[in-house]
């Protein structure tokens, strides 16, 4: 059941996020327009604010449709939703921002080393302590996925016109560890509040959303009438950022659905390898080459990805052992108790026709 669970997770994470890749990069580098008036959109937190408030109709739909609860009553938890939903708010333009200074090289090697703030927010935020294993199995993944884009050939690698800098790195390294709270975060909170991951996704994507519109309608600020104009202008991105926003949401069903069951560190796992699995599938598409060094790469990022497999079977096999050993005892106590019932029951028979025998 847990290995069914984990392909449904993967496989959903995958096909909704390589569309939605797609559909991102449609949007962003689409030149809107005919002529002199074309023209790019370039009104990122509008389109994040279109997509949280999707995720949150999407998520309302599906609890409703499950007959789960939409009232949350314990100021607190939403306390922590709202903190959660602040983090995700801010973590995206620390990424964008960092595009302007650093290439898309460095950003993707960056974001392969998203599984070690992870860990390290959990144990530093929450005392939160892992198995051995899942220290190799984070160590393998980053170090493969890393040195597989890093040992990229030059002339495969996007090219841009803006350089390295000391303080794109910085702001890299702000979303890294905005992220790491973020995931950790969402960790305790299914911990303590023992709440659905659809639930989550409704109340973060709805304070996300309000959060960001408030932050749209500062005075100071024309990022909202600029893309509102920009889509009156050019009516037909209204379809490509609601299919957009759409596909983001159906693939948020699935990340907090793995969130839920299986943690934020196996579901950063998943996404971290995607780019790399992404990759891989277009050397065997279309027979691109991969030197020595990325083949060892490859080599690591199985065997992490093939240890968390066999430790979870292992410990779902144990654990079905260990269930099956007890129902078998059980089993045994309760025949052996109906035994002595029965037993009793024939000797007090006994006992009154004995008795019976003498009164005669």
């Amino acid at each position: 059941m847990t290995l069914a669970k984990i392909a449904f997770s993967v496989i959903g994470i995958y096909s909704c996020f390589l569309t939605w890749g797609i559909l991102q990069e449609r949007v962003s580098t689409t030149s809107y327009g005919e002529g002199e008036s074309k023209q790019q959109f370039r009104y990122f937190i509008f389109l994040n604010m279109i997509q949280s408030f999707m995720a949150s109709i999407v998520a309302s739909f599906y609890i409703k449709f499950t007959g789960q609860n939409l009232e949350m009553t314990d100021s607190s938890l939403l306390k922590q939703f709202l903190y959660v939903a602040f983090l995700g708010a801010i973590a995206s333009p620390f990424g964008y921002e960092s595009l302007k200074h650093i290439d898309y090289p460095t950003l993707v090697l960056g974001k392969s080393c998203k599984l070690v703030p992870v860990m390290l927010m959990n144990i530093i935020l929450y005392r939160k302590k892992f198995p051995f294993y899942r220290y190799v199995v984070v160590g393998l993944i980053t170090l493969g996925v890393s040195s597989f884009m890093l040992l990229q050939p030059k002339s495969e690698k996007k090219k841009t016109t803006e350089p390295s800098s000391l303080y794109g790195i910085i702001l890299l390294s702000i979303n890294l560890l905005i992220d790491g709270i973020t995931n950790s975060t969402q960790d305790q909170i299914f911990y303590k509040y023992k709440i659905s991951g659809q639930q989550m996704m409704f109340f973060m994507n709805l304070f996300s959303g309000f959060l960001m519109f408030c932050w749209l309608l500062n005075p100071w600020n024309q990022e909202l009438f600029n893309a509102l104009t920009f889509c009156k202008l050019h009516p037909n991105i209204i379809i490509d950022i609601l299919l957009f926003s759409l596909c983001g949401a159906l693939g948020q069903c699935f990340i907090f659905f793995t969130l839920h069951n299986f943690g934020s560190l196996f579901l950063v796992t998943i996404t971290v390898t995607r780019k790399f699995f992404t990759v891989l599938l277009s050397v065997f598409l279309f027979n691109h080459i991969l030197n020595i060094g990325q083949w060892f790469s490859v080599g690591f990022v199985f065997l992490g990805i093939g240890l968390e497999v066999y430790v979870k079977q292992t410990a779902n096999k144990k654990i079905q052992k260990e269930f099956d050993k007890a129902m078998s005892e059980e089993n045994q106590e309760l025949e052996k108790s109906i035994d002595e019932k029965i037993n009793r029951k024939q000797a007090n028979g006994i006992i009154d026709k004995i008795k019976k025998d003498k009164a005669l």
